[in-house]
C-alpha cells in the first residue's frame, strides 16, 4: 500500500484527492474516502491536495494513525479491485471502525 486516508476525512470527504488521482483508486465510503492499496500507483498526487491533511504515505503514518493502514485495506475485502472508483460509484458503507467512530 502506498497512501492511506485517515480520520481527518471522516464526515468531510472533500474529494480533492479523487480529482487528482490519475488511476481512480480513491473510493467513497459513507463517511470517508479509502485508497485501494492494490490500485494505487504511489504517485503522491493526492496527499498535497487534501485540505484536512488526512492522507499519508504508509511509511509516514503517525503512530496514532497506524491502524488506518489496515482499515483502508480491509475496506476492499468485499468489493475487491473493481479497477476504478468511477466504475462503482459511492460504496455507501464504511469499515466498521469508521462506522463506530464519533470523530
Amino acid at each position: 500500500m502506498a497512501y492511506v486516508v485517515t480520520d481527518e476525512c471522516v464526515d468531510v470527504q472533500d474529494r480533492s484527492c479523487v480529482e487528482e488521482c490519475p488511476v481512480d483508486c480513491i473510493y467513497e465510503g459513507d463517511r470517508m474516502m479509502y485508497v485501494n492499496p492494490d490500485e494505487c500507483v504511489d504517485c503522491g498526487r493526492c496527499e498535497p491536495v487534501c485540505p484536512v491533511t488526512s492522507i499519508y504515505h504508509i511509511e509516514d503514518l503517525p503512530t496514532a494513525k497506524a491502524h488506518f493502514g489496515p482499515i483502508n485495506a480491509e475496506f476492499f475485502a468485499e468489493i475487491g479491485n473493481p479497477g476504478g472508483a468511477r466504475k462503482i460509484g459511492r460504496v455507501g458503507r464504511d469499515h466498521p471502525a469508521v462506522t463506530e467512530s464519533t470523530t
